[in-house]
């Protein structure tokens, strides 16, 4: 594409001046003017397609989950070891599992007996894809169960892992990295310095697969794709561009699902045809959605958000309330009367009056975030800007708010 459009711009460029070195060739004396104009408007049309929406297409296999290809949810109870005393307290759970680690090990020790302080039970959990073999390994998360400070500097020991029908499919173990730690002495006196969250902590290709999840992707023929963000322009064009390289084989069902028949001389080569399929380019529909969430205060806008010309008042209200301690104590050398602590409290209320805005048609998201930008609010406050713009009808998009 990029060495079409540097030969078109040398080619016209050199036509309206000079021969080009091109044109001492033969080949192009031969060629007639109109010949000219129309391999010029040809090499143009090519520099257009650089800009076309199909270059802000997605492919389906990005776009879509084929049915049967699918991720399995595996769970496992399991012991972390080594945790120079940042482990669970004696709980009875940790000195029992201790006890039946050791027994499976040929020693058997009483659990009363058992110190677990550098031991904590835990919960181990990971996603199998469908199509691992024997042998693959899988990432897992491994929890603290109980009390434990720490799992920093933890092993854990070989832990099944057991899918929701009950059967292992798969065995975890090694060390544990945490992304965080836990530094100090706790109690009175003492003080602590932790970050992040300690007690979580994760194990890369920790978890060797022992057997595989049978899965299906062909179903009498035919291929079902399902969209990850089910929307009916997005199904109807997704069906549209496949019937273009797969003629009359894709059926929009619905928002979600697309079907598709799989060719004739595909029998027997579903792979292949599941291949080329999610190589196809669809250009996705885009819902007009504004998500909030309120505990970070993060705001999120599609590009296809867009508001009605709206007046926009906004005054912010600050109440600060300060307490001080008064000491009232009696005269020197008296008899009578005791010290006595009093408090006092001031509240003071602070309210920025704010006019009336005009934010004009917004048709872009450029220029809806210049004109919020203008009225010089916190993101905390455009959240309740929004809200009360959804509900006055001027937000033309749906708001999620988390």
């Amino acid at each position: 594409m990029y060495p079409q459009f540097q030969f078109s711009i040398l080619f016209v460029r050199n036509s309206a001046s000079r021969p080009s070195p091109l044109s001492r060739c033969s080949a192009f004396r031969r060629v007639s003017p109109p010949a000219l104009r129309l391999l010029a408007l040809f090499f143009s049309l090519s520099v257009l397609q650089l800009f076309s929406p199909s270059l802000f297409a997605a492919r389906v296999k990005d776009l879509t989950l084929v049915e049967g290809d699918r991720d399995n949810q595996l769970v496992g109870y399991g012991l972390v070891v080594g945790l120079a005393g940042d482990g669970d307290s004696n709980a009875i759970a940790t000195m029992r599992t201790v006890a039946n680690a050791l027994q499976r090990q040929g020693l058997i020790v009483p659990s009363d007996q058992i110190k677990a302080k550098n031991a904590a039970v835990v919960m181990v959990t990971a996603d199998i894809g469908a199509f691992l073999k024997p042998g693959a390994r899988i990432d897992v998360v491994v929890a603290s169960m109980g009390d434990a400070k720490s799992l920093q500097g933890g092993v854990l020991l070989q832990t099944p892992l057991m899918g929701a029908d009950g059967r292992i499919y798969a065995v975890s173990q090694g060390p544990i990295a945490v992304g965080g730690f836990l530094g100090g002495s706790g109690g009175p006196g003492g003080a602590t310095v932790q970050k992040n969250h300690p007690t979580v902590g994760s194990i890369s290709n920790g978890a060797i697969v022992e057997r595989e999840i049978p899965a299906t992707i062909v179903h009498d023929g035919t291929v079902t794709l399902q969209l990850h963000n089910p929307d009916f322009t997005s199904a109807s064009r997704m069906a549209q561009e496949i019937n273009k390289t797969f003629a009359g084989a894709a059926t929009a069902k619905d928002a979600a699902t697309v079907t598709v028949a799989i060719p004739p001389y595909f029998n027997g080569k579903s792979i292949d045809f599941v291949a080329e399929l999610g190589a196809i380019e669809v250009t996705p529909d885009s819902l007009a959605r504004i998500v909030i969430n309120e505990r970070t205060g993060t705001i999120v806008a599609t590009s296809t958000v867009r508001i009605s010309q709206v007046a926009i008042s906004h005054g912010a209200l600050t109440i600060t309330v300060t307490s001080n301690l008064a000491v009232s104590q009696p005269n020197p050398l008296s008899k009578t009367g005791d010290t006595v602590v009093t408090p006092s409290t001031q509240t003071n209320v602070t309210e920025i009056k704010g006019g009336f805005k005009v934010v004009n048609d917004a048709p872009t998201i450029d220029r809806l975030a210049a004109g919020l930008n203008a009225l010089g609010v916190s993101t905390r406050e455009m959240m309740s800007i929004f809200q009360t713009l959804k509900r006055s009808g001027a937000l033309q998009a749906e708001l999620v708010i988390n």
